[in-house]
């Protein structure tokens, strides 16, 4: 029975597991997304939320306990400035786990990516700005010097030539 056990232990002895934990957790800092396997995105993401909860009280204390986890000073940098100024009024939910259809060749594994929120662009709720619509009439080309005005009701289309006319032309000249 598994009552109370609420860790994925993910095939590891622990200290495999907080290494592993560890080094995704910086390179989704670092990254913003990687694509891993479910199991390890869950496991990753009770890892590192309370991290980025932590991140927004930017104090000596807060930096070195994120850091006793990560143990990468780049990535705490990168969560101690870029991330957190991000995330600064999100009350929680810092990450998204998407599944993917493939799985993994080797061992047919249920692959995911898994993503910061506030760095993917496209489910963003602020409209991006679209560029005005411009019409695709003709415009008035430029006129040469010596040329005629010739109004819009004056315009002649040129006759199309077949090949019997353009033939026939031929054999007169």
């Amino acid at each position: 029975m598994r009552h109370g056990k609420k860790i994925n232990h993910l095939g590891r002895k622990s200290a495999h597991r907080h290494a592993l934990l560890s080094n995704m957790a910086s390179s989704l800092i670092l990254n913003k997304r990687i694509t891993t396997t479910v199991a390890k995105a869950k496991a990753l993401r009770k890892y590192v939320e309370p991290l980025i909860t932590k991140a927004k009280d930017d104090t000596m204390h807060s930096r070195r306990t994120v850091f006793s986890y990560l143990q990468d000073k780049e990535s705490v940098s990168t969560l101690f400035g870029e991330v957190a100024s991000k995330v600064a009024d999100r009350p929680g939910g810092y990450t998204r786990i998407i599944k993917l259809a493939d799985t993994r060749l080797g061992d047919n594994a249920e692959m995911c990516l898994i993503e910061l929120v506030d760095f993917n662009t496209l489910y963003s709720k602020e409209e991006v700005v679209k560029k005005a619509k411009t019409r695709r009439g003709k415009k008035a080309a430029p006129k040469a010097e010596g040329s005629e005005e010739v109004t819009e009701g004056e315009v002649e289309k040129p006759a199309k030539k077949t090949k019997k006319a353009a033939s026939k032309k031929e054999d007169k000249e």
